[in-house]
């Protein structure tokens, strides 16, 4: 004989979780230079005010001010025209302009002096790392696009997704 349960008739309430206690729990978890990173990224990627922001990473508002003033993101936010995209397209520009220079150069002179070498190197490196590495802020940009994505879909689902992210992003800084 199987006995039947039911449920009680607050049980929606019960297992609802407001996530403002769930952002503020995780925010309580970081270190000042954590969330000051969390809110940087926030604030040069997403289009989000300061008081949402700072509801994100669990700070006041006016902490958020005082960051974005402190470490000028505002000027760090328009110097981030450039896609990334466009900045691997402008390094092998500068990449060709060497090699460009130093195929010019009489037969027997062709090759790169120790600074060419070296602006080379450090070029290469940063193209290999642009293309294959993926920094918080793209992480942040992708879950954001996917959650606009899924709010008008299904809303509860959006914001259990939005808890998560938010957890993931917290385990990656």
């Amino acid at each position: 004989m199987r006995t039947r349960f039911s449920k009680p008739k607050n049980y929606g309430q019960l297992c609802t979780v407001n996530q403002e206690q769930i952002t503020s729990f995780m925010a309580k978890e970081l270190t000042n230079t954590q969330k000051k990173e969390w809110a940087k990224t926030l604030y040069l990627k997403e289009n989000l005010t300061q008081q949402e922001i700072a509801d994100r990473v669990g700070v006041s508002r006016v902490s958020v001010s005082n960051w974005v003033r402190a470490g000028k993101w505002e000027e760090q936010r328009v110097g981030i025209t450039l896609t990334r995209e466009e900045q691997i397209r402008s390094l092998y520009r500068q990449v060709a302009a060497i090699n460009k220079a130093i195929e010019g150069r009489p037969e027997g002179e062709r090759f790169a002096t120790s600074a060419e070498a070296d602006v080379i190197g450090k070029l290469s490196k940063s193209i290999k790392q642009m293309e294959t590495e993926v920094g918080i802020a793209d992480v942040i940009s992708v879950m954001t696009r996917f959650i606009e994505f899924l709010r008008p879909l299904d809303l509860e689902k959006a914001k259990e997704v939005t808890r998560l992210a938010d957890e993931f992003i917290k385990s990656i800084l």
